[in-house]
């Protein structure tokens, strides 16, 4: 009773998760649409904050799934993941604050306090996505083809992050690039396809030790 009882509850919190996911995926690609195309940073910076505590939702979803590949990786992903997600949820809100009242001693190109050059928007969310991808790959309860577009996903999001610290100007094909890449097709097909996912039963993999001989 006590194991059908907690399957249920993942399964609620899954269906949670998906509805998240896909927000998600809207969020950053209404981001992306505001801060590139629109320029306006207020909206931008609230959509990011949306998205950053849409994420962390998400990512619970799919931790509660990987777990059963490897317990302590699946960890060490949501954990990278959410301190990505928090991370960028802080730094809209920042950019917020700022835009609507200004502060003459702060410059807006300045490198935030909290997620410097994206430390933790892309830096730390790469590295999880990373995880995420090794994770599924290895015969998790999600599809291949995902945990591919998941590395990507990660490479893209660390280089981003490298770019914006070496590189510093945001036009440069070498930041501009990865961050239309990122924004407009990778992280809205990333999320949407795991809010799918998530909204689907999960086929668990047989644990190794229930493995029938060979």
């Amino acid at each position: 009773m006590t194991i059908d009882k907690d399957y249920r509850t993942d399964r609620d919190y899954e269906r949670f998760a998906a509805v998240c996911a896909v927000l998600t995926a809207a969020a950053g690609l209404s981001y992306a649409v505001a801060f590139i195309v629109l320029g306006n940073l207020p909206l931008s910076a609230v959509l990011l904050m949306v998205g950053g505590v849409l994420t962390t939702a998400a990512l619970v979803g799919v931790y509660a799934r990987l777990r059963a590949v490897d317990e302590a990786a699946s960890r060490l992903g949501l954990t990278l993941g959410v301190v990505g997600a928090l991370g960028s949820a802080i730094h809209g809100g920042y950019d917020l604050a700022v835009s609507l009242h200004p502060v003459a001693a702060v410059a807006m190109d300045a490198p935030n306090a909290v997620d410097a050059r994206g430390l933790l928007t892309f830096g730390a969310a790469g590295l999880g996505l990373l995880v995420m991808s090794w994770l599924i790959r290895r015969g998790g309860p999600f599809p291949r083809p995902l945990g591919y577009l998941a590395l990507l996903g990660g490479v893209l999001l660390v280089a981003l992050y490298l770019a914006r610290l070496i590189v510093l100007d945001p036009t440069n094909p070498l930041v501009l690039g990865p961050a239309l890449l990122t924004g407009f097709v990778l992280n809205p097909l990333l999320y949407g396809w795991l809010g799918f996912c998530l909204s689907r039963e999960a086929t668990l993999p047989v644990p190794r030790t229930a493995a029938a001989p060979r």
